[in-house]
């Protein structure tokens, strides 16, 4: 250990670990059953339905990683190399696994002459997807080109502030979609036990969401 790393501020509080454990865990189930799920039950008979749990479930588990990569860092090369890794799972990964999924859907109920956004599944879904796009803008404009796109740094670091919030509010929207398409939707009921949609759909969702919020450094974000 160098002498500067001996003085170091450590990052991690009690219970980080415990909670990081708990979310990867939780998306894990929640990913894994969604795949075995679609994948097991006559996949090329779905048609382009197929990608659409399978996309949206990997997008859910990036977005986990791309969020938990960045709590806590609170040294220069730790935000740094934090920040790397998140663009690249929300913006490289995530957000074109999501987009993809989504549009599978949209363009299977076009070519079957099905109506749009009938279900809170998919109201919420679509809502989830605009706000997204939103909160890329606001992200990427606050640090990428030294964040001309707000003025300058200065005023980036609010918007970049304002982002954070974001996406934790964004974050349980994108789960609420997940538990009502994964636990209520007529293929997920016809194709899986109770228990199963309870323990993927329901429990973990919920497991997952509190071990990212026991993670957020609200004395961080001085909103007040």
């Amino acid at each position: 250990m160098g002498f500067d790393e001996q003085f170091v501020k450590p990052e991690g509080r009690p219970g980080d670990v415990a909670a990081q454990w708990a979310a990867y865990i939780s998306v894990g189930l929640f990913l894994i059953t969604t795949w075995v799920m679609t994948l097991s039950n006559n996949p090329t008979s779905l048609g382009l339905f197929f990608f659409h749990p399978i996309l949206q479930s990997l997008s859910i588990a990036v977005f986990t990683y791309g969020i938990l990569t960045l709590q806590p860092t609170s040294q220069a090369k730790t935000k740094a190399a934090g920040l790397t890794r998140h663009q690249l799972a929300m913006v490289a990964l995530g957000g074109p696994a999501i987009l993809l999924g989504t549009l599978a859907i949209v363009w299977r109920k076009s070519l079957h002459e099905h109506p749009h956004f009938t279900t809170w599944h998919g109201t919420i879904g679509i809502i989830s997807i605009a706000w997204m796009v939103v909160q890329v803008v606001l992200g990427g404009g606050s640090v990428w080109f030294n964040a001309r796109l707000f003025g300058g740094n200065p005023r980036a670091k609010l918007i970049w502030k304002y982002h954070r919030l974001s996406g934790y509010l964004l974050f349980p929207l994108f789960l609420l979609a997940a538990h009502l398409g994964g636990a209520w939707s007529s293929w997920s009921t016809g194709h899986s036990a109770f228990v199963v949609r309870l323990l993927a759909y329901t429990i973990s969702p919920i497991v997952l969401l509190a071990a990212v919020l026991v993670r957020v450094r609200t004395s961080k974000m001085h909103f007040f």
